[in-house]
């Protein structure tokens, strides 16, 4: 690689955020948007491979990274869509292209719904949540009962300590436990970014784990997200990784919420495409961008 980005820090709701700043202000700006328990440099090979044509950036959200926690456990993705908006505003980047990936490519899409006079083209890598399926399961449980248990686990979990792992090798192997297909040097790089230190010498990771529980009070509904996807004017790529566990939004139907959509699906990908197939992410990425 060459020349890394260069740190920065915004404020949203009082949280001091961060994000980094691959340079080339003239061109024109491209978000990367990373998943849960992520962070901004996991997208450093996309990067690389896109800053000389844009000016990319890459934002940390709330809970992770080099990103303040928020305090009460507020991470809904109504809450990430408005750092996401309050970055745009601030830093005056718009229009701009969008790429996200997981719970990135859903608070993506949902930002360009509501603004979609700001965005020019956008990527969504598997970021289109619960499979139909599941999305019917769930709203099958009456209210008080998921309202109820989200409460209870809340409470039980709120004594722990985040895990302590005794080596960075450690970490290493934890994080290739959840991807397979990465390589050492990839996990190595994630890890190192994706930890700290504590001052026993053990390593944590650096998301809070409250990202984990949202609250089904704080989720904006099945219904509502589908609106705000046919909101969005700009073309549409949606991408998923054949061995994943995510569910093809053609089939399933999803695909049809959205005005202008099209999917690639990228052989030999799980979940992380852009990690698993970088070649084949980028060659897909830049046809439906010179288009």
């Amino acid at each position: 690689m060459g020349t890394g980005p260069t740190s920065y820090v915004y404020f949203s709701q009082r949280l001091k955020l961060h994000y980094v700043d691959w340079g080339n202000d003239a061109a024109p700006v491209m978000l990367l948007i990373h998943g849960g328990r992520d962070h901004c440099r996991s997208w450093d090979w996309v990067a690389e491979r896109f800053r000389d044509a844009f000016h990319v950036i890459a934002p940390d959200l709330r809970g992770h990274g080099d990103s303040d926690w928020s305090g009460g456990g507020a991470y809904s993705e109504s809450h990430y869509v408005q750092d996401i908006a309050q970055l745009v505003h601030q830093k005056r980047l718009a229009p701009l292209t969008i790429i996200g990936h997981s719970l990135g490519g859903s608070v993506g899409l949902l930002y360009a719904g509501l603004f979609p006079e700001t965005v020019t083209k956008i990527v969504a890598i598997e970021g289109l949540g619960r499979a139909p399926h599941l999305v019917r399961e769930y709203q099958g449980t009456p209210v008080e009962q998921r309202l109820r248990s989200w409460i209870v686990e809340r409470r039980e979990r709120a004594g722990g300590v985040p895990r302590r792992l005794a080596t960075l090798d450690e970490a290493i192997a934890r994080m290739r436990t959840a991807n397979a297909r990465l390589t050492e040097e990839q996990a190595r790089f994630l890890t190192t970014h994706g930890s700290l230190q504590n001052e026993d010498g053990t390593y944590s990771w650096k998301f809070d784990r409250d990202i984990r529980f949202s609250g089904p009070a704080g989720e904006l509904g099945y219904d509502d997200q589908y609106r705000l996807w046919s909101r969005i004017t700009c073309p549409v790529l949606l991408v998923r990784g054949t061995e994943s566990w995510a569910s093809d939004p053609v089939i399933d139907g999803r695909a049809r919420h959205f005005r202008d959509a099209r999917l690639i699906n990228i052989e030999g990908a799980g979940h992380w495409v852009q990690h698993d197939r970088l070649g084949e992410f980028v060659e897909n990425v830049l046809k439906f961008l010179e288009e």
